[in-house]
């Protein structure tokens, strides 16, 4: 084969060489553009705008059909974010007597998601359906970043009655992304007793 014909070959091998890596790089930015679009943008987000993400991402259980199910994180309501999120799910003995009501951080679990799946988490030792007496209820709150602060922690605006809501215990935050009380059924003494007809006479 004469030099000239070396060199053809030489440059047709050289072009298919460039061809197959150009087609190469093309299908890998394209395949990163898909994984860019698969998920979203959450790089920047202060807390507030976390809480609003997480507020769709939150769902709490029937009793009834939960099987001991409190809270639900991640629940596929949209495109999956790009970066997980720290999120914190922390829950309060709410007990009532005669005399107000008493709320007590009993459980909080860290964990991270960015929507792509459930999670869920149950209810904490002694505070579940069956274990509760009547006068012992459950506050859930779900919320993105730090544990809450002294100033942010939630407040009864009024005594809790079996009739109370979720309206009836604020937090000093707007992080807060979702939040549900199970309300006492009935009151304890101040000895830990049931006290009868704790309510007044609106109600059995």
């Amino acid at each position: 084969m004469s030099r000239p014909q070396l060199a053809h070959g030489s440059l047709t091998s050289l072009a298919a060489a460039l061809t197959l890596l150009t087609t190469g790089c093309a299908e890998k930015a394209d395949g990163a553009q898909a994984a860019a679009d698969a998920c979203r943008a959450d790089g920047g987000w202060s807390a507030e705008k976390q809480a609003e993400w997480l507020r769709q991402e939150v769902s709490f259980p029937d009793e009834a059909a939960a099987e001991g199910a409190a809270v639900v994180v991640g629940s596929h309501t949209g495109t999956p974010l790009c970066e997980p999120i720290a999120v914190q799910v922390q829950f309060w003995e709410a007990t009532a007597t005669t005399t107000g009501m008493d709320l007590r951080s009993v459980l909080r679990i860290r964990l991270t998601t960015d929507g792509s799946k459930p999670r869920t988490i149950g209810f904490p030792a002694g505070l579940s359906p069956e274990e509760r007496d009547d006068c012992t209820g459950v506050l859930m709150a779900t919320y993105p970043g730090a544990p809450l602060a002294q100033t942010e922690l939630p407040a009864a605006t009024a005594r809790l009655t079996p009739a109370s809501t979720t309206a009836d215990t604020t937090f000093g935050t707007t992080r807060v992304a979702a939040q549900r009380l199970l309300p006492p059924t009935t009151a304890c003494s101040t000895h830990g007793g049931p006290t009868p007809n704790p309510w007044g006479v609106n109600h059995p």
